[in-house]
């Protein structure tokens, strides 16, 4: 793999996305939801979902390449990670999660964009896990999803990149996800919405050697995915509804905040606006 990697961290104007499939809510439990997902509910978010990203400036692509009996894969920041130089298939820590990362690279030939690579066994990660802080640098988080294997694999397909890793804490256990993204969503190059408590320490001081401002989520708002937002065009934020604290935050920092009802869609699956989308075009 050639050509260094473009900063996902920037707004893009086309994201995908993929449609629920009503089949497999009935697969919750084993997917760790919450509680079982309502269908019917959860296609009507999701739809809504689509339109506030068409609202706020984006040209949305849904992906159709079937993933049977997954409810995750509406989650499809996970499986893989866009590049300047094409998309690197990941290997989800959660076994369930496997095929996701075939489906999602047919969706995104289809969209012009080819697999550069594909990572295998030992090695795990998850794309909630990564980010671009630039277009040199990558962060990610070690957590239980995303191991050293899969680290080394990202440091040897991207020349020209520092593959920079983060322990991430234990908090509940690697029963329950605790990406790097759900800790810290950037927001341009030099903004992010961050909560500080569950922070690494040498991350913050990487953000801080950087330049980049934070914006803190209050603790009561961690729970509620206050830290999960998504950047879509200019100045525009996606949250998810019920971290009104952190949204007038995002408001006193200049944004333009837009926020969806995520009951089915986001609470129950443990998955905010990051985790639904995938940008498809960073920055240059």
């Amino acid at each position: 793999m050639t050509g260094a990697a473009t900063a996902t961290c920037h707004p893009a104007p086309r994201i995908l996305i993929r449609e629920p499939d009503p089949e497999a809510t009935a697969s919750w439990a084993a997917y760790g939801w919450r509680a079982a997902p309502d269908p019917e509910g959860l296609l009507r978010e999701h739809r809504a979902f689509h339109r506030l990203l068409e609202g706020a400036g984006a040209t949305v692509v849904v992906g159709r390449t079937p993933v049977a009996d997954d409810p995750d894969a509406i989650y499809v920041r996970d499986p893989v990670l866009v590049t300047g130089s094409g998309v690197i298939c990941l290997r989800p820590g959660k076994p369930g999660r496997r095929g996701e990362p075939r489906s999602v690279a047919s969706d995104l030939a289809a969209a012009g964009i080819e697999v550069a690579a594909t990572m295998s066994s030992p090695a795990t990660a998850e794309g909630g896990d990564m980010f671009f802080l630039d277009p040199h640098t990558l962060l990610v988080g070690r957590s239980y999803r995303t191991n050293d294997a899969g680290v080394a694999f990202l440091a040897a397909n991207l020349p020209g990149v520092d593959v920079l890793a983060f322990d991430l804490p234990h908090l509940r256990g690697a029963g329950e996800v605790l990406h790097l993204m759900s800790l810290i969503s950037p927001l341009g190059p030099s903004l992010a919405v961050v909560y500080p408590p569950l922070m690494p320490v040498r991350c913050i001081e990487l953000l801080a050697d950087r330049g980049v401002r934070l914006i803190e989520v209050p603790p009561e708002e961690f729970e509620s995915m206050g830290a999960n937002v998504l950047a879509v065009g200019t100045g525009v934020a996606v949250v998810r509804d019920g971290s009104p604290e952190t949204r007038r935050r995002l408001e006193r920092a200049g944004l333009d905040v837009r926020a969806y009802v995520g009951e089915e869609l986001s609470r129950k699956g443990d998955g905010g606006p990051t985790c639904l989308t995938l940008p498809l075009d960073p920055a240059r």
